[in-house]
């Protein structure tokens, strides 16, 4: 909030990745209040040791477990250390830097499909290209952060939380970016709209895949495009283009159908 109030900027483009610098970021962007886009440095790359399947940080803490309880020797934990975190970029199961990358996209905050890319993907290169250019557009616009970020918003924001099965570090995230914004977002709110959305994205920690699976699928869009009965699709992005227009086209292959289950057969109710 600092750096975007002492410089002499016309818009900002926010660039973050791991657990809370996503949320301090549009923190301080929704304070400072002039135009916004936020863009992350993306999931890691899947790790694989012995045929399977790693993520960070969901298998540190169990294969630390594993470690203590005497069933693998400490060799072995360097092995499978070595391959947990195999790319650059955040962690690659659907903890926090994923989920809130999830909340910002359905915020309407970062352009449509751009919060699953892997970090190493040349698809991750080509969609920082678009946010700089988007940013220029915004500016000419004028839309600030506070036109995005509604209270409608963030209810399809926390949609698409339940929807993913993301962190519930999510709930003080949302909270706080919502209150500089003068939004009072409680508890019973996330609890009301829980019960209503199903969890339709098959990713670990509660589920069995992970973001490179998640991408391939279709990533955000196609989420939000399953749980579109339940969004506020009107909600204006920073691309200039409304919540429903920028995820009417994505959809989930058949191939993919176990990854972004579908609306009517979701992984929980």
């Amino acid at each position: 909030e600092e750096m975007i109030r002492s410089q002499p900027l016309d818009g900002v483009v926010l660039i973050g990745g791991c657990d809370k610098m996503t949320p301090a970021q549009l923190v301080g962007a929704a304070s400072a209040n002039i135009p916004t886009i936020l863009f992350t440095g993306g999931p890691m790359a899947n790790g694989e040791y012995e045929g399977k399947t790693l993520g960070a940080c969901s298998d540190c803490r169990f294969f630390w477990q594993e470690f203590r309880a005497g069933k693998i020797d400490e060799e072995e934990l360097w092995k499978i250390n070595a391959a947990l975190a195999p790319t650059a970029g955040h962690c690659m199961v659907m903890g926090s830097a994923s989920t809130m990358a999830v909340c910002a996209e359905a915020l309407g905050m970062m352009l449509p499909g751009s919060s699953a890319i892997p970090a190493t993907d040349n698809r991750r290169l080509e969609m920082a290209i678009r946010t700089g250019e988007e940013i220029v557009h915004l500016v000419k616009r004028g839309t600030l952060p506070s036109q995005i970020m509604t209270p409608n918003a963030f209810e399809n924001a926390i949609r698409a939380l339940m929807a993913v099965g993301g962190s519930t570090n999510a709930v003080i995230h949302l909270i706080a970016i919502a209150r500089r914004l003068k939004i009072h977002l409680t508890l019973d709110k996330f609890d009301e709209l829980s019960r209503t959305t199903p969890l339709v994205a098959n990713l670990r920690p509660a589920g069995k895949y992970q973001m490179e699976d998640f991408f391939r699928a279709g990533g955000t869009p196609a989420v939000l495009n399953e749980i579109k009965k339940l969004l506020h699709l009107d909600e204006m992005t920073v691309n200039g283009k409304t919540l429903g227009e920028n995820i009417k086209d994505a959809k989930v292959s058949e191939v993919y159908v176990d990854i972004i289950r579908p609306f009517a057969d979701p992984l929980y109710p």
